[in-house]
């Protein structure tokens, strides 16, 4: 692991570091913020997933999450979305390839050697951060933004040992029900829709998954939302299967950072509740 840069921030130090990843192949770049803390003492940790287009830089520079985090004593870390580099297989829209990995492992050529960004997530970074952060890997929560959000709720149920809080802002709570998703998992994982259930939350719900508690926060006003969103999928998803979800519909907000930092505090403050408990 390289250390990119490193600045203090509320009382704690945000850093960004890169590593050669062997998921993907490539080299990876992610985010950190350690708030200050007693020698020897490990912290609580919040995973943000990012969405479409987005990098580390985005929620890292726009999110607003220090002041919060630092208040409540959690470290805060923000990867990347897919793998990077000129010689890896991309397309030309921004909903595919780059800056679009949907947080799954692909099996479908030419994307299956790279794009194994389930394995990233899951496995190989957390590894990689309790080795050099000082983390109580027994206390984490995770959240994310639109496809990060996506990430975060089908990460949280499918291991919901590991994860004591799960939330997520403008979530794609079924990809097998909208275009962006229909492209992606068509792609990555092939035509088989029933491959495809496990990164999609709703069916991930259906087939059984539980959480303790959720919290989601949308905008009413955001362009997204009936074509691609679909917000609603998920209240039904969470009342049939009796799952206690606080699925807050924000008037006026859109799918930007200025709506995400908005709520920014309440989330961590409600992971915090949770990780600390």
């Amino acid at each position: 692991m390289e250390t990119v840069s490193t600045n203090r921030s509320h009382g704690g130090t945000q850093g960004v570091y890169t590593h050669q990843s062997t998921a993907t192949g490539t080299a990876m770049t992610f985010s950190v913020f350690v708030p200050d803390h007693a020698p020897e003492a490990k912290l609580p940790v919040l995973w943000y997933l990012s969405g479409l287009t987005c990098t580390h830089a985005n929620v890292t520079e726009k999110g607003e999450f220090r002041a919060a985090c630092a208040e409540h004593g959690i470290i805060f870390i923000a990867p990347d979305t897919s793998p990077r580099g000129d010689d890896l297989p991309d397309d030309e829209a921004y909903d595919f390839g780059k800056g679009a990995g949907f947080y799954v492992d692909a099996v479908q050529a030419p994307w299956s050697v790279n794009y194994r960004m389930r394995t990233y997530i899951e496995q190989e970074l957390p590894a990689l951060v309790a080795e050099h952060f000082p983390v109580d890997m027994a206390r984490q929560g995770i959240t994310g933004h639109s496809m990060g959000g996506h990430g975060a709720l089908t990460i949280g149920l499918r291991n919901p040992d590991r994860f004591r809080s799960v939330s997520a802002f403008s979530p794609i709570v079924s990809p097998l029900n909208c275009p962006w998703g229909e492209k992606a998992l068509g792609g990555y994982l092939g035509p088989d829709k029933a491959a495809w259930r496990a990164y999609d939350a709703c069916a991930l719900i259906e087939d059984g998954a539980r959480l303790p508690d959720l919290l989601v926060d949308q905008g009413d006003a955001d362009s997204f939302l009936h074509e691609q969103l679909k917000t609603g999928l998920l209240v039904m998803a969470c009342r049939k299967a009796g799952i206690p979800a606080t699925i807050r519909m924000q008037p006026g907000y859109d799918h930007s950072y200025y709506f995400i930092s908005t709520f920014m505090a309440d989330h961590i403050g409600w992971h915090a509740a949770r990780l600390k408990a």
